[in-house]
């Protein structure tokens, strides 16, 4: 009986154990977010080591430009267009007056150096000719140094003539003028909007320094010996009205007062009477040199020509002392006229005394001026002054106060840079 009830707990048991083995277990519905598909490609692709490039199309923006007008009728797009052309012509200019500076400055160098070869020469001959030559050979001698004379006296005169190294210097000075003035339209462009009174300034600037420094020799071609000396000018006229009585006391507009106003008065009296009348006169006194040596160099040239054609005469002797003696002394006065470029020194001194004569146009034009907010800063005008001058700010009043104080009898020049 005991062995019977122990065999069905048994299988009961084991019954139990295969239907719990039967039966899975119920799997809870597990609810997966959304994503859309594309994300989902992507994702798998990442997982299972591979990349995909998007390419996304970007519709193009449309923006709007306002273009104002002025009085005349002109847009500020016209107009900024116009200063962009009047600029590329300007930059043109800058490399034309560059490349030319450079050819005539080599015209300097190779022409002295090809005269002084020729002088030597042809003094060298006219010595061996009269060393005991005869016959054909003495012919042969005189003949060729008559003729590299002859030769060199008409270079010298046309080298005199043109003055390469002051050429040269006429050149460079248009490339700096140039390029200052392709800085001021850029800036112009770079702080406000421009005004067809720009344009017209820009114009006129342009054409003034064409004037001022021609590019072609023949026809235009500036005079070498002038009679009279004065400061270069290369800037159109100045616009001012009639002169005002000033702001007076301690009235400050557009950075301008009453003592500003009597600075800038007391700094163009000493322009005036000391730096523009110095760098005259120094363009006087070189101007005399050089007229000097530009005769004495084909006039030594020509006599020495005259002296070697009568080598082996009877008057031999002095034949001689000119043929060699005159080549020689022609030689120096020719390196010491465009060696030392005794023309480009009178066009440099010309020049400072123009700078000087701008400045001066420049304040008294911006103290004539009736409408102070139509002058430039004031604050910013004197600091270019300073500037100008190679001086600081303090520097600027503590001159304009003692040449005040003292008048005529200062002897110290407005300028600190030359």
């Amino acid at each position: 009986m005991t062995t019977l009830q122990s065999s069905t707990l048994v299988c009961s048991s084991a019954s139990r154990e295969i239907r719990a083995t039967l039966q899975a277990p119920k799997l809870r519905h597990l609810s997966m977010p959304k994503l859309p598909m594309r994300d989902l490609v992507e994702e798998l692709n990442m997982r299972s080591g591979y990349t995909t490039t998007t390419q996304i199309e970007m519709k193009p923006q449309t923006t709007t430009t306002t273009s104002t007008r002025d009085d005349d009728g002109t847009s500020s797009s016209t107009v900024i267009s116009e200063l962009y052309a009047i600029m590329e012509s300007v930059a043109d200019r800058v490399e034309m007056h560059t490349n030319i500076g450079e050819q005539r400055d080599n015209w300097n160098h190779l022409l002295l150096t090809s005269i002084n070869a020729i002088t030597v020469a042809a003094a060298t001959m006219a010595g061996i000719a009269a060393s005991g030559g005869m016959g054909a050979p003495l012919v042969a001698l005189k003949l060729s140094s008559t003729l590299l004379y002859s030769a060199a006296t008409g270079m010298l005169l046309v080298m005199n003539k043109i003055q390469p190294s002051q050429l040269a210097e006429e050149q460079r000075n248009a490339s700096r003028l140039f390029k200052q003035l392709h800085g001021k339209i850029q800036t112009t462009l770079a702080l406000r909007t421009p005004t067809p009174m720009d344009v017209k300034d820009a114009m006129a600037k342009v054409l003034a320094l064409d004037k001022a420094y021609p590019l072609p020799l023949l026809g235009t071609m500036l005079n070498k010996f002038p009679a009279t000396v004065e400061p270069a000018v290369w800037w159109p006229q100045l616009r001012g009205p009639a002169e005002q009585e000033g702001l007076g006391g301690k009235t400050e507009r557009n950075g301008w007062s009453g003592k500003l106003e009597e600075e800038m008065r007391d700094i163009v009296g000493v322009l005036k009477r000391k730096d523009t009348q110095e760098y005259v006169r120094l363009s006087k006194i070189v101007l005399k040199i050089n007229k000097i040596l530009a005769i004495s160099g084909p006039l030594l040239t020509g006599l020495a020509a005259v002296g070697s054609a009568f080598v082996g005469s009877p008057h031999g002797s002095w034949a001689v002392f000119l043929g060699v003696v005159a080549g020689a002394l022609a030689s120096v006065v020719n390196t010491l006229e465009h060696g030392g470029q005794v023309g480009m020194v009178f066009e440099m001194y010309r020049s400072s005394a123009g700078f000087f004569r701008l400045m001066e146009e420049q304040i008294e034009s911006n103290l004539k001026e009736r409408e102070v907010e139509r002058r430039e800063n004031g604050k910013l005008f004197e600091m270019k002054v300073a500037l100008q001058l190679g001086r600081s700010l303090s520097e600027l009043k503590d001159f304009a106060a003692s040449s005040s104080r003292n008048g005529k009898a200062t002897e110290e020049f407005g300028s600190k840079l030359f």
